[in-house]
């Protein structure tokens, strides 16, 4: 299921029944509130953050300017992305850097968070800026925690500067000695873990913070944790006064109790998210979109960007040519698997894609391991069938399936999603569609 998919689905129920009715009353309002509160809840957001948005909600619903609006449904949606957002924190919230290199961002986190992991991509992200970043390794408790940090580093190309097992405050300050000399402009410092909070380890992370004094201090939770990551968040914040939160297996989470209420529960921002186990898996985290992945609007901005970084120019154009003559062929179809398949999760991509819940795209279709068998299957295809798809009959299905050892359902599966990717396409490329193929 796509991110925030049980919330995104249960929101999308209760919307529809609104926006059919060309009038509404405060009962029906009442109604909508209570649903909606419901599916907040079970999604794991916490009570007092439903309360307070509910209330707020209900507050700007039951007024006049929705009431007696043309389209009061609407105008609903429109309130609920608005106070969904600002219980995000409104905009986006940027990594401080320091007016003096270098910037020092000191990871923290539970064990089992991805916090090692987490600032591999942050270096990775830090280098594409043009920024120059040495990673730290101060976890000298955990088993093989300083190599881990060093295959994370070198898969990045990033230095990983260790100490062993010499005490982490004197690794930090003795870091940012070799920072200067060798002009690497920020430092991440990769701290010990936990299996839960404890005095020990809070200890230990305070002498680092006063022997380094960090521009950046961030939480690494894991999202799928529910309110158990808040509580976490709650519990660092009040002992170390963290910057902000990055969010992992966030791609994994299908409630968004998390992402939800941390801002609101601890006063701050969530800066990044990890949406994939891939270095290039990171994304700033913004409030604006993430309501509007939430309400099923897409994420276009998000979907651009990771095209225009990912995706070949010249390709895209290319394709988006043969949407607009209507001339795109399983060779095409084909190509565009590893174009696409470059940008991350093909289930997230198309849930960044306004009302593509619409599209009901086969599950195999957005399978990843099921991509080389859908590869296998138009490779099984003649060139003239792949040019042509509808020439493709019944007894051709036989011949594709028995030559790409898979079956008649799946390759007709297949056609049938390249149809209506086909058509989805061509909504997006055209002029009538609401917005243009954004490669």
């Amino acid at each position: 299921m796509a991110l925030f998919g049980s919330l995104s689905e249960k929101l999308s129920h209760v919307f529809s029944k609104l926006t059919k009715r060309g009038v509404l009353t405060e009962l029906e309002i009442k109604n909508a509130m209570r649903e909606i509160r419901i599916a907040l809840l079970e999604a794991d957001v916490n009570f007092l953050v439903v309360k307070d948005l509910v209330s707020k909600i209900s507050e700007k619903c039951t007024g006049e300017r929705v009431l007696k609006s043309l389209t009061p449904g609407q105008q609903v949606i429109k309130i609920v992305n608005e106070e969904l957002t600002a219980l995000m924190g409104s905009t986006n919230s940027k990594l401080t850097i320091a007016s003096k290199p270098p910037t020092i961002i000191l990871m923290c986190g539970l064990q089992g968070a991805g916090k090692t992991t987490m600032c591999g991509k942050l270096a990775k992200m830090l280098k594409k800026q043009g920024k120059k970043p040495l990673l730290v390794a101060c976890d000298i408790y955990r088993p093989a925690a300083i190599n881990q940090l060093k295959v994370v580093g070198k898969s990045v190309d990033v230095e990983v500067y260790d100490e062993g097992t010499n005490k982490p405050e004197k690794t930090a300050v003795n870091s940012l000695k070799y920072a200067e000399n060798k002009g690497y402009d920020v430092v991440i410092i990769d701290t010990a873990g936990r299996l839960h909070i404890s005095e020990e380890l809070m200890d230990e992370l305070k002498d680092i913070k006063k022997a380094v004094k960090p521009t950046e201090i961030l939480l690494t939770v894991d999202s799928m944790t529910g309110q158990d990551a808040v509580t976490v968040a709650e519990g660092f914040n009040n002992e170390l006064d963290i910057t902000g939160v990055i969010l992992t297996k966030l791609d994994g989470d299908t409630r968004g109790g998390a992402a939800l209420s941390i801002k609101a529960v601890t006063g701050k921002p969530i800066k990044f998210c990890g949406v994939g186990e891939k270095m290039d898996d990171i994304e700033p985290f913004h409030p604006d979109r993430m309501a509007s992945r939430i309400l099923d609007m897409g994420d276009v901005l998000t979907l651009i960007e990771k095209a225009q970084t990912m995706v070949d120019e010249e390709e895209a154009k290319k394709f988006e040519k043969k949407f607009r003559e209507n001339s795109f062929t399983f060779e095409d179809y084909l190509a565009q698997f590893d174009q696409v398949k470059k940008m991350g999760n093909i289930s997230d991509l198309l849930n960044m894609i306004p009302g593509a819940s619409k599209f009901k795209f086969n599950a195999n279709m957005i399978d990843e391991k099921q991509i080389a068998r859908n590869k296998a299957i138009i490779q099984s295809m003649t060139p003239y069938e792949r040019r042509n798809p509808d020439c493709i009959k019944g007894s051709q299905k036989k011949r594709i399936a028995a030559g790409s050892g898979t079956s008649i359902q799946e390759v007709n599966a297949l056609i049938k999603n390249f149809y209506q990717s086909k058509e989805l396409m061509k909504q997006m490329s055209n002029g009538k569609g609401r917005f243009r193929l954004p490669f």
